[in-house]
């Protein structure tokens, strides 16, 4: 994995994602396709770096749920044999609490499916998401939402089979299911397009943008939600990409950036 600044590393990313530091620029509605990726600022650092192409790019990252997975055309591909259950694919890293995320995304089958982006997973007293003390998880939504880690989680395509051609994206905290925002739509139920991804997380500020598009933008600074006291912004932890059980998707070149600013 590299962990080197690209020889683009001139351009601006906090003005092109509007991150709420001093004397930044306010977001824009939209940024350009593939910004994230090409322009990495001078106080961002590429500290994960993972074309996902082989079993070999995919080492240390943990399934849970009978998810599987499988190269094809330098993408990785996951589904579960027979629809049978949800499932996670954690990453095996901890990221920091200010960081970007991207990467892309492609429907291989839109009859029905929803893919979940989870991230600032921790346990809850601190503990690493995958401490022999926590409760063993399978890919039943209710361990990862109510259960006993937290995390924020984005939405980003939803169509399932229960709830068809919803679309648009949804941030909640968990573990109290809280509902933070609904967002834009996302990656549109029928898309079979390529697309970019890139999360923004600035401490509580919490972005998504699908290529050009921002469909996420929300600052975690009210506790309370529908009365239900959701405790304060979740800093560092973990990422994970979830898939609902009758999901064929496939996902490429996911590199994430610490903001390295004092």
């Amino acid at each position: 994995m590299s962990n080197t600044l690209t020889s683009l590393a001139k351009a601006s990313l906090f003005a092109l994602v509007g991150l709420s530091l001093p004397g930044c620029q306010k977001a824009p509605e939209t940024m350009p396709l593939n910004a994230i990726p090409a322009q990495v600022t001078q106080h961002m650092q590429l500290i994960y770096d993972n074309p996902m192409q082989s079993d070999e790019d995919m080492a240390g990252w943990r399934m849970e749920g009978p998810g599987q997975v499988s190269f094809k055309s330098n993408w990785m591909q996951m589904w579960s044999p027979d629809e049978a259950m949800h499932h996670v694919y954690w990453a095996p890293v901890s990221f920091p609490d200010s960081f970007v995320a991207s990467w892309q995304a492609q429907a291989l089958n839109t009859d029905a499916g929803l893919v979940i982006v989870f991230f600032a997973a921790k346990g809850v007293n601190g503990e690493s998401i995958f401490d022999d003390q926590l409760v063993p998880r399978n890919g039943t939504f209710t361990q990862y939402t109510e259960g006993d880690i937290k995390s924020y989680h984005i939405s980003y395509y939803a169509n399932a089979a229960h709830n068809p051609n919803r679309q648009h994206a949804n941030l909640r905290k968990n573990n109290t299911f809280s509902l933070l925002q609904k967002g834009k739509v996302g990656i549109p139920a029928q898309s079979t397009q390529i697309h970019n991804i890139t999360l923004v997380k600035q401490s509580a500020h919490i972005q998504l943008f699908v290529d050009d598009e921002k469909v996420i933008d929300y600052i975690d600074n009210t506790p309370v939600i529908d009365n239900v006291d959701t405790g304060k912004p979740l800093t560092d932890g973990f990422i994970g990409f979830r898939q609902m059980k009758w999901t064929q998707f496939q996902y490429r070149n996911f590199k994430v950036w610490a903001n390295t600013t004092p």
